[in-house]
Formats: C-alpha cells, structure tokens, sequence
C-alpha cells in the first residue's frame, strides 16, 4: 500500500485523521445495521436467550483476528510496537477495569460503541450516557479519577514485549493466532445458523471485525511511510471520546490524529444507515431512576475503560486481535462483570418475566 503520494499532498496528520473519519464511517454503519454489542451478546450468553447478538458479536470478534493474523503473517503489518504490547501493562487494571466497564454497560444498556451509534440514530440517553462517558474518562487519565486510576494500575504490572503477547507465550506463533481466530469463526458460524441472521446481519458483524484489522493496518502503514511519528493502532472508543471533548473544549488549532477523525466518522456512518433503513427517532428517558442509572454506568464504563486500556472494542476486539495478554483479562472482566451485574439488577425474576420482556421490547437499546 503506497500512501506517500497522498501524504506529501496532505500531510501526516491530515492523511490519518481522514483514515480514521472513513474506517469510523464504516463502522458506524456496519454497527449499526447489525446491532453490534458486547452488552446485547452477553445478556443472551448468560441469561440462555436466544443466540443472535452473540452470533454478530463472535462474526465480528473471529474476523478481526482472523484479518489481523493474516496481515501479520502476510508481512504486510507488524503490531510489536503497538502499545498493547510493547509498554508496559496492568495486570490489576486490565482485571478490575474489565470488570467495571462490564458492570457500567450493564447500568447504561450498551458498551461505548453502542452508545456512539444510538446517540447518531436520536437516542437522547445514549446521548447524555456518552457525553458522562467521555468526561469520565478524561478524569481518569488526567483529572480528579487519574489518582485512583494509577493506584490500581501499580497493583500487579507485566513488562512490555513478549510477556504481553500470548503467541509468543504459548510459542504458536501467528499461524497459531490464525487458526485460533479460525475456530472462533466455527462458532459464530454456528450460532449465526441457530439464530437465523439476515444477510445484512451478517454483512454487518463481519464488516465490524475487518475495520478493527483495516485500522491496524493503515495506521502501520501511514508510520512506515510518515517521516512524523504515528502510532500504530485499532478502534477504541475511551480514549478518543475523551480526546474529542478536549477538541470541542480547547482552543482552535490542537492537532489533528487518528482518533479525533474516528469518533465524527462512527457518528457519521450511524446516522446515514439509521437515514437510510427509516430508524432516525428521538427518545429520551421515561423518569429520574432511568437517568440515574445510565449516569453510573457512563461513569464505570469511563473509569473501567480508561483503567483496563480499553473499551469492549478498544480491548475486547482489537487489543484481543493482537493477543495482548491485558486484552484478554480485561474483554474476561467484562463478560464476568456484566453476567454478574446482569444476573443482580437485570435478569428478571420468573413471575415478572412477561411484563420485563415487553418493557425490553419497548426500549430500543435493550432489544434493538
């Protein structure tokens, strides 16, 4: 991929802002037209119900890394110097990090990237959850949360490099990473079938995973050909949510990156796909415990984020496409604290089960 024509002619940053505002546009729509969700997938896994939003979660979770390896392997990317694995990492925070974000996307009926696609379509307590969201997690990297945040991160820490990557750990290499991805791809296969998925469904989930490998990609190859420094890097929602509200908030000329074209592309790429398929609606709360309760769990999906290194995209799809050890603990964090958070405050008792499933149908972000 020869991009030095382009970036003599915009320039490093602006050349890879406008590769993160048009893989954000796509995954606006493909998340959107699938009803991608970590939260949506968990509920189904723990509470036995059905078998679809897990199938597009495992269609767009094998592709990553099925597409990853087989760049890596084809040579034409090389993820050693990525932050997930070449710095150091928190074993402790990647652990309890997961483990909040999955109990806030529990509290907020939807991880982060859902929140980003409903906040386009009208959702107004998608909206207000995102906004507490990205304000959260710049607190915890660099305001009143970032104490505790460093705190808990010092608890158990791993050093960069191959401690951090687990085919080089189990020695399998990325052939190994390849295959593993292969059997993740049998099993969305499988309950894709059982759940009957829609072409569009499946278009959808898989067109999600191959944007977490194509941003890995590009941003590789944008560095190897920018004399600049520019990371190479995936989706995540935490980090670039905070870095867009420091965009709004700042004075006019702040740089320009990857993440700042991200965020407006997703938001971009949602609101054409709700335009096209008749979904724009506006929607707001219904009362005060409601509100109160998004709120909290913006606030542990910003704070878990920010601690675990990533978010149910940033850690549980891409970092996990690059198997970083931390990803992996934080995306088991996640489904464990959100079976836990949904088995206390969600899953509905047996004689209240037919009035809770027809208010789940009525709320478009449980039951998209």
């Amino acid at each position: 991929m020869d991009l030095s024509s382009l970036i003599e002619a915009l320039g490093e940053k602006t050349t890879v802002t406008l590769a993160g505002l048009s893989i954000g546009i796509l995954f606006g729509v493909f998340a959107q037209r699938s009803r991608f969700c970590l939260r949506s997938a968990v509920v189904e896994f723990w509470n036995r119900d059905g078998c679809s939003k897990l199938a597009i979660w495992l269609l767009a979770f094998s592709v990553a890394v099925i597409s990853t390896q087989f760049f890596i392997t084809g040579g034409w990317l090389d993820v050693s110097q990525a932050r997930q694995l070449a710095a150091r990492g928190s074993l402790s925070g990647a652990l309890i990090g997961g483990l909040l974000f999955g109990v806030g996307m529990i509290l907020a009926r939807g991880c982060s990237s859902r929140m980003l696609v409903l906040a386009a379509n009208g959702n107004l307590r998608a909206l207000l959850a995102g906004l507490i969201f990205a304000v959260a997690s710049q607190a915890s990297l660099t305001g009143l949360l970032s104490p505790l945040r460093t705190w808990i991160s010092g608890w158990i820490t791993v050093d960069g490099g191959t401690t951090r990557d687990l085919l080089a750990a189990f020695h399998i290499g990325n052939t190994g990473g390849l295959l593993f991805g292969l059997i993740w791809l049998a099993a969305a296969i499988h309950f894709a079938r059982r759940g009957r998925l829609s072409r569009r469904e499946w278009l959808g989930g898989s067109g999600v995973g191959l944007m977490v490998a194509l941003a890995w990609l590009i941003t590789y190859r944008i560095g190897t050909q920018s004399f600049e420094i520019i990371p190479v890097q995936s989706l995540s929602f935490t980090g670039p949510s905070a870095d867009v509200l420091m965009l709004v908030l700042s004075p006019p000329g702040q740089p320009w990156d990857f993440n700042i074209g991200l965020v407006p592309g997703v938001v971009l790429g949602s609101f054409l796909a709700a335009l096209w398929g008749r979904e724009l609606k506006l929607e707001g709360f219904k009362d005060g415990h409601g509100m109160r309760r998004y709120m909290a769990g913006a606030v542990l999906m910003g704070f878990g984020g920010m601690l675990a290194g990533g978010c149910a995209v940033g850690a549980g799809v891409s970092g996990a496409a690059i198997f970083a050890l931390t990803a992996w603990i934080s995306l088991i964090g996640m489904w464990a604290g959100a079976g836990l958070a949904n088995a206390l405050v969600d899953k509905p008792a047996p004689e209240k089960k037919s009035a809770t499933s027809v208010e789940s149908i009525a709320d478009p972000v449980i039951q998209p």
